[in-house]
């Protein structure tokens, strides 16, 4: 257990330090970064001044091997654009995406799960069919779309729920449910693939001549098994629905760190854009690693892997 944790832990380590590389390299692939900070109408005088300031003048290694030492520390530097922290601005926004990535994957597992057992249970039939044509177009449909869609109807004409803002738990119904569309098809087809593996093993035909009861067989045993590789998929679209907040949170006016970083986009706002993007990733890659050895847990075979 300690070697498989030791390779999980390396490989961690190796994504992040790519990540943040490319964090870094990609802000300065745009071009001249005084240029963007000090605008367009700036002189020439300007933008050597605000280069000097932003230590934009020395050698790029120099600049990433300090800003890498000031990341490990938790320091990213100030805001071009807020004018503050950077940490600051991001960890006083991360608790409202975290909610709403939250609200996403337990609607996204509430529905998920049923379906995809019902669809198992129901193999070639027009009930399982049904089931994938309605995954089909949860994995079709574009996310702002549902989000417009579900402003319009429950919110300006049946005033169900708040359009924007994040007041209350209300304010995360819709933004948590256009998010779980994105998950779902994913969720439903290993639910629904890993039943029916699990309701043709050999265990299952013995607990059926044992006499043990379908609702004891199917939940009890054929769910507990099939649930396993749900875990690893359910923290890898909780990663994918912190990583695709952006897009909803702008949407739906929710200021968690997605918002964060379109505004920080927009406003040419690079200390904070390569924060976000090495947060996310980070957090990314702690939910796969925590999958991981969650599953290493219940199956002892994937330990040797």
């Amino acid at each position: 257990m300690l070697e498989f944790l030791a390779r999980r832990l390396l490989v961690a380590l190796l994504v992040c330090a790519t990540v943040l590389t490319f964090a870094f390299a990609l802000t300065r692939l745009g071009g001249d970064l005084a240029i963007s900070i000090a605008g367009p109408n700036a002189t020439a005088a300007d933008i050597e001044q605000v280069r000097v300031a932003y230590g934009l003048d020395r050698p790029l290694p120099l600049q990433f091997l300090e800003w890498v030492g000031r990341a490990a520390t938790g320091d990213f530097g100030q805001s071009y654009f807020f004018k503050e922290k950077v940490s600051k601005l991001i960890f006083d926004r991360l608790p409202i995406t975290f909610a709403l990535g939250l609200v996403g994957l337990s609607i996204a597992l509430a529905v998920a799960l049923p379906l995809g057992i019902v669809s198992a249970l129901r193999e070639g039939s027009w009930t399982d069919r049904a089931i994938s044509i309605v995954a089909l177009l949860g994995q079709a449909m574009p996310s702002f779309w549902l989000g417009l869609v579900l402003m319009i109807t429950l919110g300006l004409h049946l005033g169900w729920l708040p359009i924007s803002g994040t007041g209350s738990w209300e304010h995360f119904v819709m933004p948590g449910i256009v998010l779980a569309f994105s998950a779902i098809p994913a969720l439903l087809r290993l639910t629904r693939s890993g039943m029916i593996d699990a309701l043709a093993s050999d265990y299952i035909r013995t607990a059926r001549a044992k006499g043990l009861s379908r609702r004891s067989i199917v939940l009890k045993h054929a769910a507990r098994n099939a649930a396993m590789p749900v875990v690893s998929i359910a923290a890898v679209q909780l990663g994918f629905m912190l990583g695709g907040s952006i897009v909803i949170e702008t949407v739906f006016a929710l200021h968690g760190v997605g918002f964060l970083a379109w505004e920080s986009i927009s406003k040419n706002d690079f200390p904070t854009v390569q924060a976000v993007v090495l947060l996310l990733a980070c957090i990314y890659t702690l939910l796969t690693l925590g999958a991981d050895l969650l599953n290493a847990v219940l199956d002892p075979r994937l330990r040797a892997s």
